[in-house]
């Protein structure tokens, strides 16, 4: 019997949970890695000019401490699967969790620049393991009906991260006379900032002790009972369980567990769907999208917005971001993926078109012209706007669903990773390409924006509304 054939005669395709608030919690829990990951993106962007004055740094070496916690999230994201195949999603969460706490004390204290550098690398690693675990423990846990909506929960998160880690620079920032160093409990206003973050990462900690293992993975080490009763849980009792745990079963003895050799294959070194994924995580990084979260207040001051202006600017960004994931959210499910993929893309390219156009101009007087500066300032909205409602949201959800079972684990870990590395070549260019020439790093972003149009037509494939056990 096929695995569709066995979906359909469990029930799972169709199965509602008697407690849908119930589900709709482990999904948030889950999602706290992505809270993390929001929250240190953005955050950062409170103290990069402190961290330039105090260490004395030019915009290379900057970019450089600013990004590199970028490469511990490749390393993480790379080995998170195996990790989790070995000793489950929830110590995966937990392990996590204990690495940022250390790193957000770590980078609230630093001895010297390299120190800093450290900790953020050790935060990085945390946020890369929790990237990959946060989809791929909500996908597995979710109701086939309701995953797209639960599978955005982490870019929800993400965004919500961000939020808040704008509205508390703000509010430390005007703490401290408006001056990213100036004083706060005995430490400079950008250490008190970093070192905010202790409070979520112990949160993520605390809520992973109070939501189930996965059904999968307790089916792999034999404990076929407890994944019995949290199907129950999270897809109601209403479906033949016997049929679904077999269901499962018979997906997991079909397969092997996936390792990077499994991914070989096809005329390009990787399969193609291997490819897909990774063609997913580039795009989305290469449009640019990061540079509004980590520079966004430098971004604003370079063309002669006052600081703590800046800092607001930065947070209405965030708020925007926000509702184009709400929207993401209520319609993933609804019209599916792919259109809101392609949706994003175009409203991308015109919003990063007009930045691109608004910055070609000279600074009069260290300002942007009026009209250019307030173009540039909707444009940036409206960008994130289109990216938040479409690839913020479906990246994650295809990452999370797109994979045959047999290569879910190891292929995850490697679009992931391919997301934190493309991430870390936009964070660490950004700086340098500025200080080139402004208008046509953000040409750069649009050609990018413009390119995922056609990758999206072609080479990715609708996965609303299907079991897990039906890809590839």
């Amino acid at each position: 019997m096929t695995s569709t054939a066995q979906a359909q005669k469990s029930g799972a395709g169709t199965a509602h949970p008697d407690h849908l608030g119930h589900v709709i919690f482990i999904a948030a829990a889950a999602a706290m890695g992505g809270f993390l990951f929001g929250y240190d993106s953005s955050v950062i962007n409170g103290a990069v000019e402190a961290i330039r004055g105090r260490y004395d740094v030019g915009s290379a070496a900057l970019a450089q401490v600013i990004a590199i916690a970028l490469i511990g999230c490749a390393i993480g994201a790379a080995t998170a699967g195996r990790i989790a195949d070995r000793i489950g999603r929830i110590r995966c969460m937990q392990i996590s969790a204990v690495l940022f706490t250390v790193s957000a004390v770590g980078s609230a204290l630093p001895f010297a620049l390299y120190d800093l550098a450290f900790w953020r690398v050790v935060g990085g690693f945390a946020i890369g393991m929790a990237s990959v675990i946060g989809p791929a423990y909500i996908a597995e846990v979710a109701p086939p009906a309701y995953r797209g909506r639960l599978g955005s929960f982490q870019q929800a998160a993400i965004v919500i991260g961000i939020a808040i880690s704008q509205l508390v620079n703000w509010g430390l920032l005007n703490a401290a006379g408006g001056d990213q160093r100036g004083k706060l409990m005995g430490l400079e206003a950008w250490q008190v900032m970093l070192g905010v973050m202790v409070i979520p990462a112990v949160l993520y900690g605390l809520l992973s002790f109070a939501i189930p293992e996965s059904p999968r993975f307790l089916i792999s080490v034999g404990k076929r009972e407890r994944a019995r009763e949290i199907l129950a849980e999270v897809e109601g009792d209403k479906i033949d369980l016997d049929a679904r745990v077999a269901e499962i079963e018979h997906a997991m003895k079909s397969e092997h567990k996936s390792t990077f050799k499994d991914l070989l294959g096809g005329s390009f070194f990787f399969k193609p769907i291997v490819w897909v994924g990774i063609g997913l995580s580039v795009f989305q990084q290469f449009v640019g999208i990061n540079v509004a979260f980590y520079y966004s207040s430098t971004l604003w001051q370079s063309v002669g917005v006052d600081p703590t202006d800046s800092f607001f600017y930065s947070f209405t960004t965030s708020i925007i971001n926000i509702v184009g994931t709400v929207i993401a959210m209520i319609f993933v499910d609804r019209i599916g993926r792919r259109p809101l993929a392609l949706i994003g893309s175009v409203g991308m390219v015109i919003g990063l078109a007009l930045e691109a156009w608004a910055f070609s101009f000279d600074l009069v007087d260290g300002k942007l012209p009026a009209a250019q500066g307030w173009t540039a300032l909707i444009a940036a909205h409206v960008f994130v706007l289109f990216f938040a409602l479409s690839w913020g949201v479906v990246v994650w959800v295809f990452l999370g669903e797109m994979f045959p079972n047999k290569l879910r684990a190891a292929a995850l870990g490697v679009a992931a990773a391919a997301q934190w590395i493309a991430n870390w070549a936009i964070t660490a260019s950004f700086p340098s390409l500025a200080d080139w020439n402004l208008s046509a790093t953000y040409v750069i972003y649009t050609v990018f924006a413009a390119l995922s149009i056609p990758f999206v037509l072609k080479y990715v494939k609708e996965t609303k509304g299907k079991a897990l056990e039906e890809m590839g």
